[in-house]
């Protein structure tokens, strides 16, 4: 029980740290990063805290699938976006 609180807590503190990062840093591509690397770790530690809450199951074999899924899909969506917004502004300085 202990260690549930422990990982979902610690999920909680990077999902507020990622928070904070999108509201004060300067620029997208900085907010990107604070947003995929906070999320990312904030959601598998609440998720691994939610695997420890129902026991080693089927639901918990179903929550280790998501994280594998987060773990994948999230840094690539953030990394996709990133380069989108690159490119279209390096297309506008080249236009000017």
């Amino acid at each position: 029980m202990v260690l549930m609180t422990v990982f979902i807590l610690g999920g909680l503190f990077f999902f507020a740290v990622g928070t904070i990062g999108i509201l004060r840093l300067p620029d997208l591509f900085t907010r990107a990063h604070s947003a995929a690397k906070c999320d990312t770790l904030g959601a598998v530690l609440c998720l691994i805290g939610l695997m420890l809450y129902s026991g080693f199951n089927f639901t918990s074999l179903k929550l280790l699938l998501v994280i594998a899924f987060l773990w994948i899909t999230n840094p690539t969506a953030t990394h996709l976006i990133s380069k989108a917004v690159f490119m279209q502004e390096k297309n506008k300085k080249t236009m000017e």
